[in-house]
């Protein structure tokens, strides 16, 4: 296999390519911006996998989305009648899936999501060429619910950013927790000074935090509560904790708890052979949405072993089996192409200079999500 590189307005665009390639795979996914390290580590798990597939035969068009729906619409729209691709993969943000997927699928295309995975595709909205080889956008948030009321908090601040992903991350929480709330903010998408939020949680009596705010965000409020002195135990999902959040947070993240369908010590072959080639190849531990990335791509592979997505419904079944050694362990689709899964709870660490996370325990098993019975698939 042989990797080309292009520049396409200051983006980054990789391809794996022979010739003739014989499937194209279009990728868009963050590669600049506050949110980039979530589209590199998509990207590169990915591509590992690719790697050590050994195959030849599966071109990947990479484009950078810049976070913003209409240059995901726009690229999508090349990939699909330029670029001619057969499946796409890549986003991050629910805002730019819910921009993309729908008319991608519409027009005969697959769609293999390694992260975003919002309500409104999962239930009524649910569609036979989507997968969604992450969660569903509630998942983790719920298993934090479930957390807080198993540590006995009784009084949650919680807040997200307003955006698909955050709506669904304060509904998923709610749905599972059982206490009162001692406020509920929706912050800009992109946020990055907190102060208001912390002067909020200081004034409202509340017993915990439970925030989503992935990427740069979280960097930013992590620091700044540290800083604030407000000393509330917090609790997130794995995206606030992500392993490369963790690095530029700090000791102030230390203890947390957060959940998460993935971990690294998560302990199978599949899972212990991924994090130390991934760690070999690009001298970084692996995050989730790597580890998505690598199961993204190997789901496609097994898929391809069976199928070609030109017959579509041969295809379809293929990754509907899912037959795939995941980072996760078993893997399955439930009936709406979402996983059914065990979601863990894990409490950030240092190992040598190393910030990263332990499981502590397990908070839903074989988790099934709320929309599922609404899809009619």
């Amino acid at each position: 296999m042989t990797f080309k590189t292009l520049a396409i307005a200051g983006a980054l665009s990789l391809a794996a390519a022979t010739a003739q390639a014989d499937i194209k795979v279009g990728m868009i996914t963050t590669l600049s911006g506050g949110g980039a390290g979530l589209g590199i580590d998509v990207r590169d798990g990915f591509m590992l996998a690719l790697e050590q597939s050994g195959r030849s035969d599966i071109e990947v068009i990479i484009e950078d989305d810049q976070q913003k729906p209409d240059i995901a619409v726009q690229l999508s729209d090349k990939m699909i009648q330029s670029d001619k691709v057969d499946v796409m993969t890549g986003i991050i943000w629910s805002n730019l899936a819910m921009a993309v997927v729908p008319g991608a699928v519409a027009q005969g295309k697959f769609y293999l999501s390694p992260n975003a995975g919002p309500s409104a595709l999962a239930g009524q909205g649910c569609l036979p060429n989507y997968f969604n080889v992450a969660w569903q956008n509630d998942n983790l948030h719920e298993a934090a619910g479930a957390y807080a009321n198993d540590a006995g908090y009784k009084n949650s601040f919680i807040l997200a950013p307003n955006y698909p992903a955050g709506q669904d991350a304060l509904t998923g929480y709610k749905r599972f927790y059982k206490g009162e709330l001692a406020g509920e903010i929706y912050t800009q998408l992109g946020q990055t000074d907190y102060a208001a939020e912390i002067a909020q949680i200081r004034a409202s009596g509340a017993d915990s935090v439970f925030f989503f705010l992935p990427g740069g965000m979280g960097i930013s409020f992590l620091k700044q509560y540290a800083d604030s002195g407000v000393g509330l135990p917090v609790v997130g999902p794995a995206f606030s904790f992500d392993q490369g959040i963790l690095q530029a947070v700090g000791d102030a993240a230390l203890g947390v708890v957060n959940t998460s369908q993935w971990s690294k010590d998560i302990d199978n072959a599949t899972n212990a052979a991924f994090v130390a080639s991934f760690q070999e190849k690009y001298g970084r531990l692996p995050s989730l949405y790597a580890s998505q990335g690598f199961d993204t791509a190997n789901l496609l592979i097994s898929a391809l072993d069976t199928a070609q997505p030109s017959d579509a419904d041969a295809f379809r079944a293929a990754l509907k089996a899912a037959d795939f050694a995941s980072t996760r362990g078993d893997f399955a689709f439930g009936n709406n192409h979402h996983p059914i899964q065990d979601i863990y709870v894990r409490e950030v660490i240092k190992e040598g200079d190393v910030y990263t996370n332990k499981i502590i325990g397990v908070a839903l098993e074989d988790h099934v999500d709320a929309y599922a019975a609404e899809c009619k698939m």
